[in-house]
């Protein structure tokens, strides 16, 4: 019995010193070019760990708590290269690329799979694209930041990879693919009907009052929670009722998981753990989730702000390109304000080094999940192509820049506005409104790259806005077929 336990402690212990590698550092990997290399596990404390790659070698000591980090000078894009990481045990990573590494993050018109796009199963049988390599990470939550995710290991881009992984994401991966000629590393962190607020750590969150609403959201949230068991159960009496009278079946509001819901507990399961591996940029699509008038939608631009500057912080690369995708069009109900959220979304084009895709033409208005993600995808690649590798190329369509008074009517000037054109007769969907914020329908006129927008029932206009509802009518496109952004704007206040 005693030699029985000496020999179980004894392979603890061993297993406890051998070195340790993150889920990301594995064989097939694609490492980010042109930026230090990171590396980094456990070891037993106090143990020196070697890493190997190319000509270079660089040494670490593991820490107290057994942590190590190992920097290599950055690598130019190739491969496949072989690793060494040394310790007590030695690993040899295999078939390991560099090349450019994106992260795809967002809800669940980011996370929808390639098998359900249009033509979906043509699409997955086309897909074998060697250069492109996916790392799919599990849904996590989690109380505080993770050292680790569980996750999908890399694999090469094949119909059976890429099957349930995200199609805005292989859109996107293959376009880039094409135009630089590289390895393109896609690390897919979704998960459907999130909020931002799941996405951001509690540091950002719980430093900045302004977004404390969002706290009192989460509380009204869970003082709901004891009743949804019953409620659930209710719901599915009542569709055991119809099926049993051959009538359909009742609809209901969905129910989240409420620990998807909570702040910060993606970031620690989902995102905090990829922090230490250098990336390209990111690509992103959500705000569905928080267009729900108690979530204050109104809030989030700032929020959306917050979520770019945490991760930038967290990766310590600068601010790296962080492009995404404006919400779609799509009915909804009452209870939501999707204009908000897309507005909010185009004032974080402020920040540096982001971009910004339009999709307000290619959604379902009956359908929150619109089956048009080829366009979503080239859209955010023409983004990075122009943005991020340089290449000259129209990468978005008309946004406001600004208005002013043009006799009784309002100028608006745009920017990315070559060839404005409408797709149909005449421009819809624009709005003008006088000091008392009572917007009416307006006629809009192309003059130019400018607009100029006025109605007759509005005399003094001040405010002009553009496909402001979840659902909008609006036809407003560059000689490039890329759609205008949504907007309201206001002349500033005189003094």
């Amino acid at each position: 019995m005693k030699k029985t336990l000496w020999l179980v402690l004894l392979v603890a212990v061993c297993a406890q010193a051998e070195v340790k590698l993150p889920a990301l550092l594995s064989d097939g990997a694609v490492l980010q070019r042109d930026l230090p290399l990171h590396f980094w596990g456990t070891a037993e404390p106090g143990e020196q760990v070697t890493v190997t790659f190319a000509a270079n070698s660089q040494s670490a000591k593991t820490d107290s708590l057994g942590h190590w980090n190992v920097y290599l000078p950055p690598a130019k894009a190739g491969g496949p290269f072989e690793i060494s990481i040394q310790g007590s045990n030695r690993i040899v990573l295999h078939d390991v690329m560099v090349g450019d590494v994106w992260l795809a993050s967002g809800q669940s018109n980011m996370e929808f799979p390639l098998r359900r796009v249009k033509d979906g199963e043509k699409e997955v049988a086309a897909a074998d694209s060697p250069n492109i390599r996916l790392f799919r990470v599990d849904h996590v939550h989690s109380e505080f930041p993770l050292s680790d995710v569980t996750a999908k290991p890399w694999t090469p881009c094949t119909p059976e990879s890429v099957r349930e992984f995200s199609a805005v994401a292989y859109y996107f991966a293959r376009e880039i693919a094409q135009k630089e000629k590289v390895t393109i590393g896609v690390v897919e962190s979704s998960w459907g009907g999130t909020l931002a607020e799941s996405w951001t750590s509690m540091d950002a969150l719980s430093g900045d009052p302004a977004l404390m609403p969002l706290f009192a959201a989460r509380a009204r949230m869970m003082d709901r929670q004891a009743d949804v068991p019953m409620q659930l159960k209710q719901e599915q009496a009542e569709r055991d009722a119809a099926k049993g009278k051959g009538l359909p079946e009742p609809k209901f509001p969905w129910h989240p998981q409420h620990e998807m819901w909570q702040p910060a507990g993606l970031f620690n399961g989902m995102i905090a753990p990829l922090t230490p591996f250098p990336i390209r940029g990111v690509i992103w699509y959500q705000g569905e989730s928080n267009s729900m008038i108690e979530r204050a939608p109104y809030l989030y631009g700032h929020q959306f702000e917050t979520l770019i500057r945490d991760w930038r912080a967290h990766w310590g690369e600068g601010d790296f390109p962080f492009l995404f995708v404006q919400i779609s069009s799509y009915t909804s109900t009452p209870a939501e304000d999707w204009p908000a959220i897309r507005e909010g979304q185009r004032q974080t084009l402020a920040l540096r080094n982001t971009g910004m895709a339009v999709s307000i033409d290619i959604g379902d208005p009956d359908d929150v999940h619109p089956l048009d993600k080829i366009d979503v995808g080239h859209r955010l690649a023409l983004i990075a192509r122009a943005t991020v590798y340089g290449e000259n190329v129209v990468y978005s369509g008309p946004t406001v820049r600004e208005i002013t008074r043009d006799g009784r009517g309002l100028r608006v000037w745009l920017d990315h506005a070559a060839g404005l054109m409408a797709k149909g007769t005449a421009l819809t969907g624009f709005e003008i409104a006088g000091t008392d914020g009572k917007f009416q329908a307006a006629e809009a006129k192309i003059d130019g790259e400018t607009l100029i927008v006025s109605s007759s029932a509005v005399e003094h206009p001040v405010s002009v806005r553009y496909g402001w509802a979840n659902s909008p009518q609006c036809n407003l496109f560059n000689k490039e077929g890329l759609p205008a952004s949504p907007f309201t704007a206001s002349l500033p206040p005189l003094h």
